[in-house]
């Protein structure tokens, strides 16, 4: 546990960013993310963190070292894609039950988990995971990790994350120690390049980094290592012989950025691959740190070449949705680096930006949006529920792009949603991804239903006044009890 402290410590103190350059010594230590608040977690604990930072490599088994319920709802928690193996779809757990804590036998099911997934599935490595239980119980997986990897010739990495140490955003930064401490460095390629660079934070979210992929290919450029995104094990065990880095989410590897800069000589630069402007502004500083790395400048030229061709094509078939959505009104209920390059993006296009949420975002986040809003009333940390319903149900704005656990606020108001979180089906990233946004906000917001739900209904509707047949006692006796039972007045319905 004092080995854990002075990592959580080390994460902490990190120089890298912005907002502790500012801080005095004593208030750089108490960090900053806050703590989490015990069984308030709905945030994600730094188990998840770590998790969401590692799960992607797809070729590595993951096992939790936990009861099953730590590992019941987390197989699959963001929406990443692979373009081969398999094996990280698939759950591992070692199941403690109350009777193996009692009788202390973690650390030997451990083990035991250990070699039958080396012998059923014959992995490249095996990453464990501890969580709150076994943590404070005290079972000590880096030692078992140890003797494992020894007896079985592989790969066993600990990845000391247990939920109560912190939040979510603490978890990824602690999965980027245990890739600096037990991964990266691992392996030496035999091809490695002037051209080679690695992609950090880059998580493939339906597939949407193979949009900017052959863009790269097309340069020549080589992805040595995207980071977690669709990633092998060897390819990260030798990442560190790439000549320079993209950051794309500062929040989760900002510290893994930096130490690679400092032991591999590694440049790194923070950017985004959401909008035309940004997506060009990236392939710049990407060939301008490969030149600097001692790359052929020509480089730099060929990569104008392609920011042309490719934004000609791109605002080409943007055009077709200009007028459809020039002055459409979105209200933007996600964080982080989406914060503001999701608004840059849709900016570009003439569509108005009535709020954007900057929960989980950085300072320098945070400080982007300002710039390109330009005003404050449009930036909100955070909005409840109520308050979302009423701002949509007033018409203040158009449609509402978020994550999944607001869909059902706008349906309420009957207001179009679009999910931009991890849980989303379309791939938004690069130039085609644009596109594919902006087409997906026009089909949401021109779908006819929403003027079918926002009719009335037909019992809100006045009565018709019509004359009519006469009636006997019998039926109008029954016509009075039907209409004080509905609470109307004689007379059918009308038409709205």
């Amino acid at each position: 546990m004092s080995l854990l402290k002075a990592k959580i410590q080390d994460v902490f103190n990190e120089p890298a960013c912005e907002q502790n350059r500012g801080k005095d010594a004593k208030a750089r230590k108490e960090g900053c993310s806050k703590p989490l608040t015990p069984g308030a977690a709905a945030g994600g604990c730094a188990f998840d963190g770590a998790k969401i930072v590692l799960q992607p490599i797809t070729d590595v088994a993951h096992l939790i070292h936990a009861p099953l319920a730590c590992e019941g709802n987390s197989w699959d928690n963001r929406g990443a894609a692979s373009s081969g193996p398999t094996l990280w779809r698939t759950s591992f757990t070692t199941d403690l039950t109350e009777l193996d804590v009692v009788m202390g036998r973690g650390e030997r099911k451990l083990f035991k988990a250990i070699r039958e997934i080396k012998e059923a599935y014959g992995p490249p490595a095996i990453f464990v995971y501890p969580t709150c239980v076994t943590a404070l119980i005290g079972d000590d997986i880096e030692a078992v990790c140890k003797r494992a990897a020894e007896n079985f010739g592989l790969a066993v990495v600990p990845v000391n994350a247990p939920g109560f140490v912190g939040s979510k955003n603490l978890g990824n930064k602690l999965a980027g120690e245990a890739l600096l401490e037990h991964v990266i460095g691992t392996a030496e390629p035999d091809d490695a390049g002037p051209y080679d660079i690695n992609i950090l934070g880059e998580f493939n979210l339906s597939g949407e980094f193979w949009l900017v992929k052959p863009l790269l290919d097309r340069l020549g450029i080589r992805v040595r290592a995207c980071i977690p995104g669709d990633a092998r094990y060897v390819d990260i065990a030798g990442a560190h012989r790439a000549r320079a880095a993209m950051m794309v989410c500062s929040t989760a590897l900002i510290n893994l950025a930096r130490k690679m800069e400092e032991r591999w000589d590694i440049p790194f630069f923070e950017g985004s691959f959401y909008g035309i402007t940004d997506t060009s502004d990236a392939l710049r500083n990407i060939a301008e740190l490969l030149v600097k790395q001692g790359a052929d400048p020509e480089l730099l030229g060929r990569t104008e070449a392609l920011i042309a061709e490719e934004e000609a094509i791109a605002w080409k078939k943007l055009a077709a949705y200009r007028p459809r959505l020039e002055g459409k009104r979105v209200l933007l209920n996600t964080g982080g680096v989406k914060s503001w390059s999701v608004v840059h993006a849709l900016m570009e296009i003439g569509i108005e930006i009535v709020g954007t949420s900057v929960k989980k975002s950085t300072v320098e986040d945070k400080e982007r949006v300002k710039q390109i809003l330009k005003d404050d009333n449009h930036i909100f940390e955070q909005m409840a529920a109520r308050e979302l319903y009423a701002m949509l149900s007033e018409h203040k704005a158009d449609i509402l792009l978020s994550g999944g656990r607001t869909q059902f606020v706008a349906l309420k108001a009957k207001t179009p949603w679009l999910d931009i979180n991890q849980e989303r089906q379309h791939p938004y990233a690069g130039y085609h991804g644009m596109v594919e946004l902006v087409r997906q906000i026009d089909l949401a917001i021109h779908n006819p239903i929403w003027r079918q739900v926002r009719e009335p209904a037909p019992w809100d509707c006045p009565p018709a006044v019509r004359q009519e047949l006469p009636r006997t006692k019998s039926e109008t006796a029954t016509l009075h009890v039907v209409q004080e039972f509905a609470g109307t007045t004689a007379g059918d319905f009308g038409e709205c």
